[in-house]
């Protein structure tokens, strides 16, 4: 009997040629559209000037499912997991960016929906296996099953997927896994999936897509304007258009003239609405040397004993740097960078590797530069 296999059919061309090349394996494959995000309902028009009266994006993005479905014979379901989405990642990415921190939703989607509210629904309907068009390779044991990078290099997702369960991750495949982004577009182009086979990577949040992000998060946390300040000087020398809507160590789009630039985020005082910044000449404020790292999903249950040694993303396009890390509790990391590390960045996700081996990840808490966390130290330096 062949194995039932739900996969996530999202109108794009990762999971079009994902659902094919399970059919050929042999899977008794079934592909399901996931609707998380309603912008009518959620109110959010004005934040995405592409959506139309006709049709929105997510519409299209069904659309181009329902003609890949078709053209490779398989049963299309929709699913809908609005409130899922709303409860467990969009107020949690609302709350985090209230307290000034930048947290990841494509984390948060592919742990509480793709891999949670979407796995369960899968099991409730009697399927053994969910499958995505993540560039991420899994390798099941007989005790535990191990989350490998993707053969592309340039698009590896395991970042992404370091939050996820164990016990879903033991039931996922990732077919696209092996393939590379550029073989994936010559398989879909040969099989005519004319919908998706040259359709643009999706960007932006996940499920909710492409928009003007400052305007969207606008109708949810209204902007307010401030003083932008260098923090060596301690001068203001510009206004930002609302101290949450920032980074740390971001440098485009601040509107800060002269010749002194280029200038970075350091810092931000969410309380008095002011953004620090440094010019290109003080980049130490942006170095740290350690950090915790709090909520951490470690895919092994054997956790190492003492420091361990390996690598670690402290966001998705950085390199791996050498960190030595140490288990504080059961969910709770102390990690040392072998060399100070620029603009790691508390709310922000922590994903650790051992080689091609991602082990699990968890979310930046506090960084430290030295003894003293940086926060301290921007405070240090305003208060002299």
């Amino acid at each position: 009997m062949k194995e039932k296999v739900l996969l996530g059919l999202s109108g794009g061309v990762d999971s079009a040629v994902a659902a094919y090349l399970l059919k050929e394996q042999g899977y008794d494959v079934t592909c399901a559209f996931m609707r998380n995000w309603d912008a009518y309902a959620n109110n959010d028009i004005l934040g995405n000037p592409t959506i139309q009266e006709d049709v929105c994006p997510q519409e299209q993005d069904y659309m181009d499912a329902m003609a890949v479905a078709e053209k490779l014979q398989l049963p299309l379901l929709r699913v809908d997991f609005i409130k899922e989405y709303w409860d467990s990642v969009f107020s949690v990415f609302l709350k985090e960016y209230a307290r000034g921190r930048t947290p990841n939703p494509d984390i948060l989607c592919n742990k509480h929906i793709k891999f949670d509210a979407f796995f369960r629904y899968a099991q409730a309907q009697g399927f053994t296996t969910v499958a995505t068009g993540h560039y991420a390779r899994v390798s099941h044991g007989e005790s535990e099953s191990v989350l490998l990078r993707g053969k592309d290099a340039n698009k590896d997702q395991t970042y992404f997927l370091c939050e996820i369960a164990q016990e879903a991750l033991a039931h996922t495949l990732f077919p696209i896994g092996e393939l590379e982004k550029h073989e994936v577009r010559e398989i879909a182009t040969r099989l005519q999936l004319d919908s998706v086979a040259q359709k643009k990577d999706s960007t932006g949040i996940c499920f909710i897509g492409e928009r003007n992000f400052r305007q969207f998060l606008h109708n949810y946390l209204p902007m307010q304007d401030g003083d932008i300040v260098d923090i060596v000087t301690r001068s203001v020398i510009g206004r930002h258009q609302g101290v949450l809507y920032y980074t740390i160590g971001q440098r485009k789009g601040l509107g800060i003239g002269g010749t002194k630039g280029p200038w970075f985020v350091v810092g931000k005082d969410v309380a008095q609405n002011i953004l620090y910044v440094t010019s290109g000449n003080d980049k130490e404020w942006l170095l740290s040397t350690s950090c915790i790292v709090t909520e951490t999903n470690w895919f092994s249950a054997d956790k190492p004993q003492g420091s361990y040694a390996c690598t670690a993303k402290f966001r998705y396009r950085q390199k791996d740097e050498a960190v030595v890390l140490h288990f504080i509790d059961e969910a709770t990391l102390f990690v040392q960078f072998a060399q100070p590390i620029s603009a790691v960045t508390a709310g922000q996700q922590a994903v650790f590797y051992q080689g091609e081996v991602c082990l699990g990840g968890g979310v930046i808490d506090e960084v430290f530069d030295g003894d003293i966390s940086t926060t301290q130290k921007l405070k240090q330096q305003v208060e002299q």
